[in-house]
């Protein structure tokens, strides 16, 4: 399936299925439609249908940037403070 590279909203979409387990963990593919469940996040994989969205956020802004950015920042505190230890 396609990745997809921004969150967004569905705004017209025929049958489609997304495979969310990147960032929830389940392995159930979810079914999107406009009226029902419109939200699609970057880093998730379309696995059927197609559809057309309208984006409302990317990169660090997207719901996986913010993840990656509070791994990164999670990661910069543990090497700051074994910088500060050795000191």
């Amino acid at each position: 399936g396609d990745l997809l590279p921004a969150d967004g909203v569905l705004i017209q979409g025929n049958d489609l299925k997304i495979d969310e387990s990147a960032l929830t963990g389940e392995s159930d593919h979810v079914r999107k439609a406009p009226d029902k469940d419109p939200l699609l996040l970057s880093g998730t994989h379309v696995m059927e249908g197609s559809g057309r969205m309208v984006v409302t956020a990317v990169g660090v802004n997207s719901q996986s940037g913010i993840i990656f950015t509070l791994l990164g920042a999670a990661g910069d505190d543990e090497d700051e403070g074994r910088d500060r230890k050795g000191d």
